[in-house]
């Protein structure tokens, strides 16, 4: 049976897998060959929802590791260093998917500037409509709070390292490796707490995806959803790269 730590890292590498293979269905859904007029919008809606459900499992899946063994998801071996330098709580800043749609909305925009010119329409996310961008602007400005909240409650967990009583425990012990009924009660504190903090991020990452795609359409959704997978499995491709480079495995 796997322990906590193994079962974590089990559940990284199948996400990791399961981010291919619908990177792959997202694009393909996306060529023009693929296309059947009104209906493709209701495929692609059906797809979106998929990958929220996916989403939805694999955080459910950390929240049932993590009531095992918690700290590894603060701290993971299997992320590259390159994904470790930014982590924030136990994953991604949610705000990044509100920036990464507009950086593709930009790029879109200068891609297709002719075409947009001459009339031409892909209804990509290069179209955000006046509502579109108000909604997610709204949206950003709730997700940077909600992350301001958590990142101050993460804040006083480690400042609680040096408070009464786990200050006064290590002061008083007579070595280092010594164990205590206090100790025990103290770090499962601590653990307790950051518990919470990766269920309530990861419920953030969740919710902000669901709303950011119930404001795109079915084909923006889906473009934005392949970006955000291609990203992250390029820097997890380039943080391993970069570790080898360096001796690290």
């Amino acid at each position: 049976m796997e322990d906590g730590y193994q079962g974590s890292h089990h559940c990284f590498n199948k996400w990791m897998r399961l981010q291919e293979q619908d990177l792959s269905e997202l694009l393909q859904s996306l060529s023009p060959s693929d296309a059947h007029g009104d209906d493709h919008s209701a495929d692609l809606r059906e797809l979106v929802d998929k990958n929220m459900r996916h989403f939805q499992e694999y955080a459910s899946q950390r929240a049932r590791l993590a009531r095992d063994h918690v700290s590894p998801f603060f701290s993971p071996t299997w992320c590259t260093s390159l994904e470790g330098s930014m982590l924030w709580a136990g994953g991604c800043r949610p705000s990044i998917f509100i920036r990464l749609v507009y950086v593709l909305s930009g790029k879109e925009v200068a891609s297709h500037l002719v075409e947009y010119l001459h009339g031409g329409r892909n209804g990509g996310l290069g179209e955000l409509s006046a509502s579109q961008i108000n909604s997610i602007n709204s949206l950003q400005l709730r997700t940077i709070q909600q992350e301001d909240k958590l990142s101050a409650n993460l804040a006083s967990i480690q400042e609680e390292m040096v408070d009464q009583p786990i200050a006064i425990i290590a002061k008083e012990l007579a070595s280092f490796s010594e164990a205590s009924t206090e100790v025990d009660e103290a770090l499962n504190a601590l653990t307790a707490s950051l518990i919470d903090v990766l269920g309530e991020a990861d419920n953030l990452r969740l919710n902000t995806l669901k709303e950011l795609t119930s404001i795109l359409t079915p084909v923006q959704s889906v473009d934005f959803i392949a970006m955000a997978k291609k990203l992250h499995l390029c820097v997890h491709a380039w943080g391993r790269k970069r570790d080898r480079e360096h001796g690290r495995h």
